[in-house]
């Protein structure tokens, strides 16, 4: 041991105090004995000092070693306490090691080796107790923080589960109004159109150019503004888990042919050269044909709109015999790299600003990946800003 011990002895014998001081002052590691003749002047000593250790005789007059024990157990000191017993006191030293003390020894066996060694004993026992005690109290006191940082993490979990309910229940008064609206605005608007074409059919060579201009143009806006309405409705109802898929059978070439020459009108406006590529062994699937069809029309329409020159190209082929890739290759503005990852993103155009020259309320993309995902399959985009995109469709040949 490198630091001095404290040692207090009590003894009321100064012949015996003596003895087991010379034995200590033979010891190897260095020692400071205080001295106290009866238990009053060693609780003096106690209160105004520090001791690493205590040498306590058995037979103070006036309190027993056993009554000394419990009195300092009791007042809750730990220090290790040796008692000095005499010849035939071992049964009694017994109990008062199970009283508390650290260790005994006989006095007529008192020795410089035999003090080193119960002393080196007891103090390092003391020293591991005090360790494991603040181990301990430190696990306490961490034990203590953990519950009340995860007392913190369940009332933020808490308000997290709160504000996710209003979260769903914001979104799906959000989807039952753009339901409602979309149902409320198609009624007017059909009727208008209806009343379009019927002034069309009816006032056919008898109205001017300028008048006929005027109601094609209201027609044409009226469908436009439809194929809003429906896209909003579409996506109120994906939203809302409301849309339902009605899979059947059908060639899934044939629909390619057909949704192509639908939209070939729109190419030749623009003077663009829309070609199709079909290889497939089996053009048989089993799916929702007119979501399938919504999805092809919409990614046709996006290639012909965001293409000013150059071509559009449609091709199908198998993957494997259960899935198929449909791609729609254009060579319009194409899409800057940092504005990919948000282009299947709800309202979501490459120009988010006013004065931008391709119109439209940008759900097309978002829906197209919603009803893809419906049907078990993807979508992904590869795009060089003013060279063109190129979108693939992977879908599984039966829903």
């Amino acid at each position: 041991m490198e630091k001095t011990l404290r040692i207090l002895l009590i003894d009321d014998d100064g012949v015996d105090r003596m003895a087991v001081c010379r034995a200590l002052g033979k010891i190897e590691f260095s020692v400071n004995i205080l001295e106290a003749s009866n238990y009053e002047e060693a609780i003096t000593y106690l209160e105004n000092n520090e001791f690493d250790c205590i040498f306590l005789d058995y037979h103070l007059p006036g309190k027993d070693g056993l009554a000394v024990v419990r009195e300092l157990r009791d007042s809750g000191n730990k220090i290790p306490l040796v008692i000095l017993t005499g010849q035939g006191d071992e049964q009694i030293a017994v109990e008062i090691m199970k009283a508390g003390a650290s260790d005994y020894i006989n006095k007529s066996r008192i020795s410089s080796q035999l003090l080193a060694k119960s002393l080196q004993h007891v103090v390092r026992m003391y020293e591991a107790e005090t360790k494991i005690e603040l181990f301990h109290q430190q696990l306490l006191e961490s034990n203590e923080q953990l519950k009340y940082k995860n007392q913190q993490l369940e009332e933020k979990q808490q308000q997290i589960h709160q504000q996710n309910l209003k979260l769903l229940e914001a979104a799906e008064l959000k989807s039952r109004f753009l339901a409602t609206m979309s149902h409320e605005l198609r009624t007017p608007l059909n009727a208008i159109m209806v009343f379009s074409e019927m002034i069309l059919r009816k006032t056919k060579g008898k109205l001017s150019h300028s008048e006929l201009d005027m109601v094609e143009r209201i027609l044409n806006n009226g469908k436009n503004l439809l194929e809003l309405i429906n896209d909003i409705l579409d996506l109120s109802k994906i939203e809302a888990g409301g849309l339902q898929l009605v899979p059947e059978e059908f060639d899934i070439a044939q629909l390619i042919k057909v949704s192509v020459d639908e939209l070939r009108i729109l190419a030749e406006r623009k003077n663009l050269t829309i070609n199709t590529y079909i290889d497939l062994q089996n053009s048989i699937v089993f799916h929702d044909r007119t979501r399938v069809r919504q999805v092809i029309v919409n990614l046709l329409s996006n290639a012909i709109k965001f293409t000013d020159t150059g071509k559009v190209e449609v091709s199908a082929n198998e993957i494997t015999s259960e899935l198929l890739r449909i791609s729609v290759h254009d060579t319009g503005i194409g899409i800057e790299a940092k504005k990919l990852e948000h282009i299947f993103e709800p309202f979501r155009q490459a120009n988010q600003t006013n004065s931008r020259q391709h119109q439209g309320t940008g759900l097309g993309l978002a829906i197209t990946d919603s009803l893809i995902k419906m049907m078990k399959g993807s979508i992904s985009v590869e795009s060089e800003l003013g060279k063109g995109s190129d979108f693939r469709l992977e879908l599984p040949r039966f829903l």
